[in-house]
Order: structure tokens, then sequence, then C-alpha cells
């Protein structure tokens, strides 16, 4: 038998969150450790996964299939194909720069102190997010997928509630009624779309007998199970209402920028850039591949939704006077772009989304990171409390730059090449959506170098004029991060060369092709 790699990829972080929170409490800095070498040892194993997926071999690769509960056809099912794979591989590379940014976040607020803030189960509770995270990319059982799709809610709503960001004008009292607020929010919201996805998991066990993702696709392609169009519209619509909760799409979106406002900086990070791809993910690997007709027939809907969603998510995050929240909702616009490339239906949409994931996650990664330790230094979220701090920590300054510049997609950087696939993918098959939605990218251009001119730049405002620059662990943070956005800017093929077979394998599910480009012939 050989050695499950792919399991193994979900249990060390597991087993590694149980042993940090029973590190005794007076070994927070032992707790760290132990978190942060659990997540580089589950970086390696993610980097042999990288390294043995072959894209040009089979569809799913690495498979695990083991008989779980046999009673309801429900079985222990993993593989992997590139866009998997790919997201994978971010989750694992995140996790290492989310420990060590949010470091010293847990420790008690006095010396001493045995009060709310224990540190273990700070970091037990984000390598149990990341084992929940890591096993839904793998899943194609379509039970064994809900599962943990839902159980992610749970680390994560204490780590919202239970652990926030310090910086609060309004004192701890308040704060601590705003993260209970927000938490709560983020699970009832999640929750409700859990519940009716799993009305939908059980209409799609009755139609096909079993939960496997494999089987019924193929059932589906070779014409042995045939469902009525009704009841593919309504699977459909149970499944992608759940996703589109977690994505988060307009007009189930609220909830995120409460939870990214109140959380910490890597808390946020770990929403945004790791726990919200699960939905983007499972629209291509779920709807996608279950639900071809009905995918097909939701698609202009869906369409606008997204397209909404970039312009709203742009124009609000314009009007932020919370760092924070201006980061969140700039993410509700990217998601835009995403849901968009997804559902335009073509080769160089759906590559674009799966790779802006991915840069999403990066850039998202290191602007949030860069503004925490801002926030860090002054005890503020608020626009208006900064001014002037690239003549006083120009590094920290600089950083948050090539992250701001990141966001707004410029050119060199790794998430202009996914936008430009996403708006020409979808151009060729829907251009005025394409068109409309070429706005964001000049909305992301006002928010971020308004963002960046408040903050870093004209006279300095006295509570920042002894403010330090960026520390030895916070460059190990974040130079890695601009290494990869430059790196993926100039030279995407790598990953692209990944996601590019999985993608036309969707293609084929959906029974779609590229559009032709029209030439007009040569008089």
């Amino acid at each position: 038998m050989s050695f499950p790699l792919l399991t193994a990829t979900a249990v060390l972080p597991a087993l590694g969150a149980v042993a940090t929170a029973a590190v005794p409490a007076a070994k927070r800095t032992a707790a760290k450790w132990l978190a942060l070498v659990v997540s580089l040892a589950t970086l390696a194993l993610a980097i042999t996964v990288l390294v043995r997926f072959d894209p040009g071999g089979d569809r799913y690769q690495l498979t695990e299939s083991h008989a779980w509960i046999a009673d309801f056809g429900v079985r222990y099912e993993l593989g992997v194909d590139g866009i998997a794979v790919a997201l994978l591989a971010l989750t694992a590379l995140l996790m290492p720069f989310i420990i060590l940014a949010g470091w010293n976040d847990a420790d008690p607020l006095e010396t001493g102190s045995r009060r709310w803030r224990p540190t273990q189960g700070f970091f037990a509770l984000i390598l149990a997010v990341e084992a929940m995270v890591v096993i839904s990319f793998e899943a194609t059982d379509v039970f064994l997928f809900y599962i943990f799709f839902e159980a992610m809610l749970i680390p994560m709503y204490f780590l919202i509630g239970g652990f926030g960001d310090r910086a609060h004008e309004h004192g701890e009292e308040a704060a601590s009624t705003q993260r209970s607020y927000a938490a709560v929010k983020f699970l009832l919201y999640n929750l409700v779309g859990g519940l009716i996805m799993l009305a939908a998991v059980i209409g799609l066990y009755v139609v096909a007998g079993n939960f496997s993702l494999q089987e019924i696709a193929q059932a589906r392609a070779n014409g042995s199970l045939h469902m009525a169009t009704s009841t593919e519209r309504w699977l459909f619509l149970g499944f992608f209402f759940a996703f589109a909760v977690k994505a988060p799409l307009w007009p189930l979106h609220t909830w995120l920028p409460n939870a990214m406002q109140e959380s910490t900086a890597p808390v946020a990070v770990l929403i945004t850039a790791v726990v919200d791809k699960v939905g983007t993910f499972a629209m291509l690997r779920f709807c996608l591949q279950l639900f071809p007709e009905a995918s097909k027939w939701a698609t202009p809907v869906i369409l606008v939704l997204a397209l909404i969603s970039i312009v709203y998510g742009a124009l609000l995050a314009v009007g932020q006077r919370d760092i924070k929240r201006l980061v969140a909702y700039a993410s509700i616009s990217h998601f835009g772009f995403i849901v968009m490339g997804i559902f335009a239906m073509t080769s160089q949409g759906q590559s674009g989304a799966t790779l802006y994931m991915v840069n999403h996650g990066i850039s998202t990664a290191a602007l949030m990171l860069v503004a925490g330790f801002l926030i860090s230094r002054r005890g503020s979220r608020l626009i208006a409390d900064y001014g002037g701090v690239q003549k006083v920590a120009p590094v920290l300054a600089g950083t948050f730059l090539i992250g701001g510049l990141a966001t707004l997609s410029l050119p060199g950087l790794a998430p202009f090449v996914s936008e430009f696939l996403v708006l020409v993918g979808t151009f060729t098959r829907y251009p005025v959506i394409g068109v409309i939605a070429t706005f964001g990218i000049v909305l992301a251009a006002l928010y971020t170098l308004v963002l960046y001119q408040r903050t870093m730049t004209g006279p300095v405002k006295p509570e920042v004029s002894a403010m330090p620059d960026l520390r030895v662990r916070e460059l190990v943070v974040v130079a890695p991060l601009i290494v990869l956005l430059i790196f993926l800017g100039v030279y995407p093929k790598p990953v692209t060369d990944i996601v590019n077979p999985a993608v036309k394998q969707t293609m084929s599910d959906v029974h779609k092709t590229d559009p032709k480009p029209e030439v007009e012939a040569a008089k």
C-alpha cells in the first residue's frame, strides 16, 4: 500500500493542533514553535504533492479510497487535480507566515495574566483550520467534503470572537461586543448556507445513490444517470448558495467586512486568503462537474452578481475609513472577478480565475499583514490617524506600497496576469460584462493609491514620529510574499502549467468550447 500522502497533509496539522493545545500554560513560546514547525512540515508535504503531481496524467491523482459508512454509500475518498494542487500549495505556503505574523497576538494582555488569550489555543485553532481546508481541497466524496466545509466554521468562530484585534478606539468592552457580533454573524451566514447545501447533498444521494464525485460525474457523462431539469437546477442552487456565502459573493457578502475588521491581521488573512477560497474552488469542482446544464442555465444571473460584486466592493472600498474594512471590500471586488472568470465558461476565464485565487491569496496576505504590523504600532485601524509613515519607517511603507500595487493589479505583479485572463475570457463570450468589469480596475487604483497617500505620505503626525520600521521577524514574513508577487507577475507559467489541463477537463464537463475569434476577411 502506497503512503497516503494526501491524508498526511491533513492529519499532520490536525495532530499538531492537538499537540499545541496540550502544551502547558507556562510554555507559550514552546507552543508557538511547535505550531510553526508543524506548518513547515505540512508545507514540505504539500511540496511533495506538487512534485509528484503530473499535469499531463490522470485528472485525479494520489487518490485514496476506503469504505466509511457503507450503508449510505459514504466513502473516504481523496484526490487532487491541478486546481486543487495549486490551492493546497497556497494554503500550506501561507500558514507559516500567518503563524509568524501572529507570534505575539495571543499573548496575555498583562504580565502573568491568565485571562482570555490562551496562546496555545490560538495557534491550535489556526492549525485546525489548515487541516480542514486541506481536506476540503482533497475530498472527492461529496459528503466528506461537506463535513469539513462546515466543520471549519467552528475554529474560525473562536478565532474571530475570542482573539480579536486589540486596536479598538472604544475600549476593550466595546471591542469584545463587536468581536462577538462579527463571530456570530460569520457563523450564522455560513451555517444557513451549509444547511441549504445539506438538503442538496441529500437530494443528490437520492438521485445518484452515492456521494462519489467521480462516479456521479462519470455516470452523468455516459448517460447512465439522468436528472430531470428541475431537479438538477434545484440541486445546483443548493450547492451554489453555500459556496456563494463562503466566497463571498454579493449580496451574501456582508459578514466579511465585520469578520476581517474585528480579527487580528493573521486571522483576517486566514479568512480571505485561505478559507474563502474553498467557496470558489467548490464552484469549479462540484457545481460545474455535477450540474453542467444547470451551471449554464444560471450563468447570466451569476455573471450579473459577480459584476455587482466587482463594482460595489470597489466603490465601498473607496469610502472606507478603516484600513481592514477597505481590504475586506477590495477582496469582495476581487472575488467577483474570480466568480466571473469561472462562469464565463472559457478556458482563459477559468485559468485566470484559478490563478487569481492563488495570486489574490499572496497579494492580500502581503497587504493585510503589513497593515497589521502598522496597526499594532499605532494602535488604531483608522486611516485618518496616520500620515508621513514613509519618512520614519521606509521599509514598512515600501512593502505596503508593493502589496497595494498588487491589489490594483499593476502589470509586473502577479494579480495582473490573472485579472487580464479573466477579463479576456469574459470579453470573448460576454463583451458587455467584460467592459463594465474593467471599471473595477479603475476603482482599485483609486482606493489603493488614496490609502497609501493618506497613511504614508504628507507631514509626519506626532503619533507616528517614533514608529519603528519592520523588525526581522516581520521582514521574514513579508519578503517572501513580495518575491512571489514579482516572480509570478513576470513568470506565471509554473502555475498555469498545472491548472490548465484541469481547466480543459472542466470545460469538457460543461460541454463548452472557447468562442472562435471573429476575423474580418482580408480584402
